[in-house]
Order: structure tokens, then C-alpha cells, then sequence
């Protein structure tokens, strides 16, 4: 079964239409690179997944629960704030740049979210210490797999934008999400921090996590993915195997942006 069904899903801004027509699925541990220029619609998908962002039409299902029917949910009312935190806690967000708390240290932000999530539990009160406990050991075991256990304490300003991005794909990671997406993970990074994290993505593939990662580091998406789709202008132009579409690509405008990537 499915872990990750996309159907249909159709977006607007005003008279601009971003997403149109985007369908997909993805199996449990499979990783999906997705490409495309700038403005092809690749973060608008990321952020309707996430819940940022409200698809005007289409369904969204993980493991077979639909999370959002968007023609349905047009003509009801709006979720609960707590409704759509739930439908969240399946998708985890790696921004491109970072969006970490500058008054927290690299701990702090990793078990802030789980902290919270813990505090709304009925049995919060009675078992605080013991939960603490354990939301801190994973934590720090996150940050460890990170690379980063000698940074814990440390407050964002004090790392680099590479160890600052390995926090946020611990902090993502936290909340155990059944799919980690990766909005352009590298893209404020100098060439040698880019490295670092994509080693540790590589790392994460490795261990077979469901991840999404749109990108521009064409060798990686190619490298790393089970699956690669390239949009352009909103619309899926292309999709497959990754070595098969970089290598003998079937559409027109496929071939013209791996040209690019080819002269580079």
C-alpha cells in the first residue's frame, strides 16, 4: 500500500494558477527528488502537503487515511487549528533556510515541538519528569546521528549554516513523520557546507526514510531518488526512474532544462 497518494491537486493565487492537475504516490521508505525551474510550483506542492498552504481541489492521503478532500473541505468548515496540527505531525519540513529559534539552543529547537505536543496529553501533569527525560535523550540522540553532539548547548548564531541545517533536519525528524520533505535543503549554502548535509540526507535514503526532496543538485536527485518528477509550470511534465529520465528524457522541455544541467 501507498504510504503518500496525491490526486489532483489544483492551486491559485489570485488568476495564477501554481499547481495544476499534480498527481503521485510513494511507497513506504522510497525517496522522491523533484525538480524543475524557479516558480514551476515545486514549494507551493511542499507547502499544500504541509498543511501551509490550501490545495483548491484534490486529496491527500497517507497510509490510506485521507487527509485533506479539498472539494469536500471547500464546502464545510475550516479545520480546527488542532485538526490540522494532527495532520501535520505526518510530514515533517525541512526549510531552506532553516527557520530556527534564535533563543534556543540546537537541543531546545530539536524537543520544542515534541515538548508542546507532550503538554497536551491528559497524563501531562502525573508523568512531566519522566516525559521530559525521554523527550531530551531523543533528542540529543537526533542531534548525535546529526553529528552535532558537541553542539547541543549551542544557540544558532554559534554554528554554521551547514550545522544549523543539520539541527532542522533533526528537529523535522523529531516528531517521527511518516514522510520528511526537503524544501531546497542546500540552496543558502557555500559548496562545502552543501556536502555536509546532503551526506547526511544520502545517509537518511540509506536507512530507507520516506523523504521529498525538491532540489537543484541534479547529480544528487539523481543519485539518491527512487523516483524523480520534473515540473514545470505547475503541471508533472515528467516522472520516473531517475537515471532513465536524466538519461533518455521523453519530453521536449525535460531535455532543454537537463541541457543545463548537462553544460554545467
Amino acid at each position: 500500500m501507498p504510504i503518500l497518494q496525491v490526486e489532483n491537486i489544483r492551486k491559485s493565487f489570485g488568476q495564477t494558477l501554481v499547481l495544476d492537475d499534480i498527481s503521485f504516490s510513494m511507497e513506504p521508505g522510497e525517496a522522491l527528488s523533484i525538480i524543475g525551474s524557479s516558480g514551476s510550483g515545486k514549494t507551493t506542492l511542499l507547502r499544500c502537503l504541509n498543511f501551509l498552504e490550501r490545495p483548491d481541489e484534490g486529496i491527500i492521503r497517507v497510509r490510506d487515511e485521507v487527509l485533506l478532500d479539498a472539494g469536500k473541505a471547500n464546502k464545510s468548515d475550516k479545520a480546527s487549528n488542532q485538526e490540522i496540527r494532527r495532520k501535520r505531525l505526518h510530514f515533517g519540513l525541512v526549510f531552506q533556510s532553516f527557520n530556527l529559534f534564535p533563543q534556543y539552543t540546537a537541543l531546545q529547537n530539536v524537543t520544542l515541538a515534541e515538548e508542546l505536543l507532550a503538554k497536551e496529553a491528559p497524563d501531562w501533569k502525573e508523568n512531566k519528569t519522566e516525559k521530559l527525560k525521554r523527550i531530551r535523550e531523543h533528542g540529543m540522540e537526533l542531534l548525535s546521528e546529526m553529528g552535532l553532539s558537541n553542539r547541543m548547548d549551542n544557540y544558532p548564531h554559534q554554528l554554521s549554516g551547514g550545522q544549523c541545517q543539520r539541527v532542522a533536519i533533526a528537529r523535522a525528524l523529531a516528531l517521527r513523520p511518516d514522510i520528511l520533505c526537503f524544501d531546497e535543503p542546500t540552496s543558502a549554502l557555500d559548496p562545502e557546507l552543501t556536502g555536509e548535509v546532503l551526506r547526511v540526507i544520502r545517509g537518511l535514503a540509506e536507512r530507507s526514510t520516506t523523504m521529498i526532496i525538491v532540489t537543484h543538485e541534479m547529480g544528487f536527485a539523481r543519485d539518491v531518488a527512487d523516483q524523480v518528477i520534473f515540473m514545470d509550470e505547475g503541471c508533472i511534465c515528467e516522472q520516473g526512474d531517475p537515471r532513465e529520465v536524466f538519461a533518455h528524457p521523453k519530453q521536449e522541455r525535460t531535455k532543454q532544462f537537463l541541457a543545463r544541467y548537462h553544460e554545467n
